[in-house]
């Protein structure tokens, strides 16, 4: 792991692959940052730190500084809180434990959708071939959904969505308050990931205005927000800002990029993480001084 970063460093602290819901594999988003000279990045696949022993060893292999990262599927009083988790330990087992309880109620969940839409009368022939990157593995009820758009059954997601949610599609979260508690004894930080964008996606998820976010803080130790991410926008990003440097939590920056064909890796500068990456043990210095 790198110590020091450059203030101008182009990082991206939120990304996704195959391993849970991305379109690419661990090494071909290496090979793609790399390629573009991503000085540090976080893949932050849903519910899972069991593969980031493999993605440190894949991380090394082609140059690619990588810290440990996880988004959990967390819940505060019944409204989505999913945390970003940085800098802790993965094999601390009341953590593994968290992730892997919500990956087997989600898991289960995804089949009884895929047996109540079969009992319905859908059929998916292309199963194998569109879920090969996951071993034609249901992971999510989210998968049936993507198996009914591709089989042209319903024609946008939103469509998918009140399919599987008719068949028996349930949200399986953690407790927020439990995360953070296993991300802080694991030694990380835990943040609010995109706290924004229930804003212009109120049907899926939960906007965090500075209000919603006192009342959270009054409950539960969160260590900051992802302030930086595509759909916030400037004034967005100015408010969760001003938030942050009021409360004196921690910033994140990060693309949520699943892979191609959608949203790619951004290249944030490091200056804006500072204080989450210090937290770290990653100082962030003036261009010429780091290395």
């Amino acid at each position: 792991m790198q110590q020091r970063l450059s203030e101008q460093a182009t990082i991206d602290l939120h990304l996704h692959t195959t391993w849970s819901d991305g379109r690419w594999t661990a090494a071909d988003l290496l090979a793609h940052v790399r390629e573009r000279g991503f000085q540090l990045i976080a893949v932050t696949d849903h519910d899972r730190v069991d593969t980031l022993a493999q993605l440190q060893r894949l991380a090394k292999e082609q140059g690619v500084a990588v810290l440990n990262g996880v988004e959990i599927s967390a819940a505060w009083q019944g409204q989505m809180a999913d945390v970003l988790g940085y800098g802790f330990d993965p094999e601390q087992p009341d953590l593994r434990w968290l992730v892997e309880q919500v990956r087997e109620g989600q898991r289960a969940n995804a089949e009884e959708v895929y047996a109540e839409l079969l009992r319905r009368g859908y059929s998916f022939p292309g199963r194998e071939r569109l879920l090969a990157a996951q071993g034609n593995r249901l992971r999510v009820a989210g998968d049936c959904g993507f198996l009914l758009l591709k089989h042209g059954y319903v024609s946008s997601w939103k469509e998918a969505l009140a399919v599987i949610r008719d068949a028996g599609y349930r949200e399986i979260k953690a407790d927020l308050a439990a995360a953070i508690d296993v991300l802080h004894r694991s030694g990380g930080l835990a943040l609010i990931a995109h706290p924004g964008r229930g804003l212009r996606e109120p049907a899926e998820f939960t906007f965090y205005s500075p209000e919603l976010l006192d009342r959270v803080r009054a409950e539960v130790a969160i260590d900051g927000l992802e302030v930086y991410y595509p759909t916030h926008g400037p004034e967005l990003e100015a408010t969760y800002e001003a938030y942050v440097q009021r409360h004196g939590l921690v910033m994140s920056a990060g693309s949520d990029s699943h892979g191609p064909p959608g949203r790619l890796p951004v290249g944030y500068p490091a200056w804006r993480c500072r204080a989450l990456l210090e937290r770290l043990g990653i100082a962030v210095e003036p261009e010429g001084q780091a290395s």
